[in-house]
């Protein structure tokens, strides 16, 4: 970094780079040695431009970790962490682009093909996997009912 870089333009090579939440900013920032003065004028600049945007971050968050196969449950806990209204997690994992009961099937189908539940703790451990994915009890439950109706 060159010293003589303003907060601005720090956050602009940051941005450059992949969205960043203002949370993550400021984080980045702080860490740098600005001070917050410089940081909350730099983080107006760069809204009033729109070249910072959570909405837009946290959009591009969701639609990362689903291509990935991870759950809504991980997904805004993740967001809610990188400072992220809960409304807008509310809004963005809620709005029918993501259909949370498809990917919880292709994620169980991925990682146990057509191998038969063999027990009690089979279906546990399995439903122990799509759980720390971040998918929720209705979401494991039809794939592993999808998994049953399929021919073994």
């Amino acid at each position: 970094m060159s010293e003589d870089k303003t907060a601005l333009q720090k956050a602009v090579d940051f941005l450059a780079r992949r969205e960043h939440s203002q949370y993550e900013l400021t984080q980045k920032l702080t860490a740098k040695g600005y001070s917050a003065d410089d940081i909350e004028q730099a983080l107006n600049r760069l809204l009033e431009r729109g070249l910072q945007s959570d909405e837009r971050f946290a959009e591009a968050f969701v639609t990362t970790r689903y291509q990935r196969g991870q759950g809504p449950y991980k997904i805004r806990a993740e967001l809610m962490h990188k400072g992220i209204d809960e409304s807008l997690v509310d809004q963005i994992l809620g709005d029918g682009q993501y259909d949370w009961y498809q990917q919880a099937s292709m994620v169980y189908q991925k990682k146990y093909g057509n191998k038969p539940l063999d027990d009690y703790r089979d279906r546990m451990k399995r439903s122990r996997f799509l759980q720390q994915r971040g998918f929720t009890a209705e979401h494991i439950e039809h794939a592993m009912q999808s998994d049953t109706a399929e021919p073994g």
